[in-house]
């Protein structure tokens, strides 16, 4: 691969996900190893739910990240700033993608990515960080029904390709996320906001976000220096929502 910096890569040809493989193995993995998977046999998003594999042509792969000895609230931001890169390199390929609060990236409102981070705590001492992201790059159209609660695409399909290089797309990933990284680290929410606000086509509309068992509705106001969502009620209460999911 040519990146700009010497990492480890590790590469499997199965595993059930990406994530699982990075946590489990932590302790032995150095700090900005990358775990990338031909094919991935249980991948999951956020709240637990299910990663359809669409072939081994697609982009499933997870950041190690040991930054520090103790968390820190910027980690918390991580999956937002993948998102942005994301989006960065979708509008290098020709596409107009937009950001679902907090860090899906879509095209014409399908979704393309799905992205977790997992801390891994011991005791209450901070081990590190597992930034896992699965990009759909090669599809066949018929394959894309085979989702059924919700739009998805392939980038194969919007640039109406026949195939996307897997690898270059894995080198601009890899290049841009530590080109900006520490600094990010450094700035945390501030140095993506505007390019992050400019990508979400919410704000200022009527939403419903489920949190856990419980469902907020209002105008979507604005997105703060921390990266949440502020709703407001029709009483003009605002609301601050740090996770959920824009229905």
């Amino acid at each position: 691969y040519m990146l700009r910096e010497k990492m480890n890569i590790i590469s499997l040809e199965e595993v059930d996900s990406t994530n699982l493989y990075a946590k489990q193995n932590l302790y032995s993995l150095e700090d900005r190893t990358i775990i990338v998977a031909k094919n991935q046999t249980s991948g999951r998003g956020r709240f637990n739910r299910s990663w359809v594999d669409l072939g081994d042509d697609n982009l499933f792969m997870s950041f190690v990240l040991k930054p520090s000895d103790t968390f820190k609230d910027v980690y918390a931001n991580l999956t937002q700033y993948i998102s942005v890169i994301l989006v960065n390199i979708l509008e290098e390929y020709g596409l107009a993608p937009s950001i679902k609060w907090p860090n899906d990236v879509l095209i014409d409102g399908k979704k393309i990515s799905g992205m977790l981070s997992e801390t891994v705590m011991q005791g209450n001492k901070f081990k590190g960080l597992v930034l896992g992201i699965g990009v759909n790059l090669n599809a066949e159209k018929s394959a894309l029904s085979l989702v059924k609660d919700k739009k998805i695409t392939a980038l194969n399909i919007e640039l109406e390709r026949e195939h996307v290089d897997k690898k270059l797309f894995f080198e601009k990933l890899v290049n841009q996320f530590f080109k900006s990284y520490d600094e990010f680290l450094e700035h945390g929410f501030l140095l993506i906001k505007n390019k992050y606000i400019n990508a979400c086509n919410f704000l200022g509309k009527e939403i419903s976000v489920q949190v856990f068992d419980d469902k907020k509705s209002g105008i979507a106001k604005y997105i703060n220096d921390s990266g949440e969502l502020v709703l407001q009620n029709h009483k003009k209460e605002e609301f601050v929502l740090t996770m959920g999911d824009i229905l």
